[in-house]
């Protein structure tokens, strides 16, 4: 069936599908997309200021990730935050500047010089996050194809994306202060490196509480993005059909 224009994304707006009988085309573009978009998140990951009292960083990885699977739609969007969670496992250092487990003080980094960190989720504090980051592009992604990442409901749309990042992120989280965990580098347990008084207090100290105002600034963006940038698709097209 064709694509209607309720259920087209903007990224399949801005870059039309290629008009041929060619699937190897058709792949190579969507394809395309995915890596341009894993990119995007990438750029943002090296945005990062942590926090003394927690080893889960504040990033710009949420507005990417927001963006990428409102542009994307839901396949795509996942696919995407798929080759950027691969790729910074086993190929490129493309997560967030690594770090002392906790240094005690306030730190912060801005794109360059990179400092990117290449490594398998499970040594990572803020792994559950990445992970959630898959789930999240694809929800948004889906939401958008329904037309949710331009109309009344993408305040909506972002949060439900936003949520779905910190589900797995702080059972993983959770579940690393509870069992005692170790970070790599370290000689102290990740339930000493946090603040609070038990495994859940840790947890939301460390993990929710920090990072609420900056997601909520994050995906208000977001869903700023998405609709302006529909709005100048819309523009554009009238200017040159007229």
């Amino acid at each position: 069936m064709a694509q209607t224009t309720q259920s087209m994304t903007l990224a399949d707006a801005i870059f039309p599908r290629i008009e041929s009988d060619s699937r190897a085309l058709a792949i190579a573009r969507d394809v395309a997309l995915m890596v341009g978009f894993a990119a995007f998140v990438a750029l943002f990951a090296q945005i990062q200021v942590r926090l003394p009292w927690t080893t889960v960083p504040i990033t710009g990885q949420t507005f990417a990730v927001l963006v990428a699977g409102g542009a994307l739609g839901a396949w795509r969007g996942a696919g995407a935050l798929t080759i950027y969670t691969v790729a910074g496992m086993f190929l490129l250092p493309v997560f967030t500047p690594a770090s002392a487990p906790t240094s005690g003080a306030w730190d912060a980094h801005f794109i360059l010089p990179w400092r990117g960190n290449e490594r398998v989720l499970w040594e990572l504090t803020n792994g559950g996050y990445i992970a959630g980051f898959i789930l999240s592009a694809g929800l948004v992604g889906f939401l958008a194809e329904r037309r949710w990442d331009r109309g009344p409901w993408v305040h909506a749309g972002m949060l439900l994306g936003n949520l779905a990042i910190y589900l797995p992120g702080l059972l993983w989280l959770g579940y690393l202060i509870g069992s005692g965990w170790t970070p790599p580098g370290s000689q102290t347990a990740l339930s000493e490196l946090i603040a609070g008084s038990d495994t859940l207090d840790k947890t939301l100290k460390g993990g929710l509480y920090p990072f609420i105002v900056g997601d909520l600034m994050k995906l208000l963006l977001a869903a700023m993005v998405l609709p302006a940038a529909w709005l100048l698709v819309e523009k554009f097209r009238g200017k040159r059909e007229s």
